[in-house]
């Protein structure tokens, strides 16, 4: 996976945050830019995603999509466009956070056109080899709908097991609803990594 550096200064929105590129076989991971408001309303205003997301409010507007860009440029909190190294097409996102201050949560969706297609497994891998990459964190959590299953393969193809679950918010459905939670050590990445299998 190849990084470079890209903080969409040009647009005025992440001065001074430094978002890496991260490229894998057929995704390019990027910091999202007011430019690309229409594309990401276009892909993101669709209840069935926002339906299996705890943030994704639907129906998704341009405001919408200001307000996350500009929310990309917390310290504590990384956000990505996915999008298709072929042609520039915007897929989805992906991203990173910390909650506690301790523990970092992946987190991603993508459009429903692509779905099927391994765009999540893909650039959910190249977050978590990131992360991994740099030393500083022992482990990763990550959490979908127990009605999800397409998102229960994308962590367990990403090397996470599941370790129990629970209650979370959501947005879109103003409550709480059942989750699976699950929990990604580095140990485990490296040996996946070894194995060549992640």
């Amino acid at each position: 996976m190849n990084t470079q550096s890209d903080d969409c200064g040009q647009n005025g929105v992440r001065t001074g945050v430094d978002t890496p590129v991260l490229r894998t076989t057929r995704l390019v991971l990027r910091a999202p830019c007011i430019k690309d408001v229409p594309a990401i309303c276009k892909i993101a205003n669709n209840r069935r995603i926002a339906e299996q997301t705890r943030r994704l409010p639907h129906p998704y507007g341009a405001e919408d999509a200001r307000q996350w860009i500009e929310g990309s440029a917390r310290p504590a909190e990384t956000r990505y466009l996915v999008v298709q190294a072929l042609d520039d097409a915007i897929l989805g996102a992906v991203g990173h956070w910390s909650s506690t201050g301790r523990e970092m949560e992946v987190g991603y969706w993508i459009g429903e056109p692509f779905w099927g297609n391994g765009f999540a497994t893909e650039a959910l891998r190249g977050v978590v080899d990131h992360v991994f990459a740099d030393g500083t964190r022992e482990q990763l959590l990550g959490c979908c709908r127990v009605s999800n299953k397409a998102s229960r393969r994308v962590l367990m193809k990403c090397g996470f097991q599941l370790v129990g679950a629970g209650m979370s918010d959501s947005r879109v459905l103003s409550g709480l609803v059942p989750v699976e939670e699950f929990l990604l050590e580095r140990s485990v990445w490296r040996s996946l990594k070894k194995w060549g299998a992640a």
